[in-house]
């Protein structure tokens, strides 16, 4: 299991700490793993548009196959 994020890797390990989450996070600084995976882009809240994370999540396989997508 691993997690992808848009922060730097200073920033993970003190989140990854604080939840002691069980897996590694990765960092996407350049947003090219998350953009090719169609977790970043426009988003609205609050009347406000901006470009940012989209929380999904992808089952992959050992052979780099997705088997199921949750979006959101």
């Amino acid at each position: 299991m691993l997690g992808v994020s848009i922060n730097n890797e200073a920033s993970h390990k003190k989140f990854a700490q604080k939840y002691k989450l069980p897996f590694t996070l990765l960092t996407d600084t350049d947003h090219s793993i998350s953009e090719r995976y169609e977790s970043y882009g426009e988003k609205k809240f609050m009347g406000r548009t901006y470009m940012g994370i989209k929380r999904n999540t992808f089952l992959i396989d050992e052979k780099g196959k997705i088997k199921r997508v949750s979006r959101k």
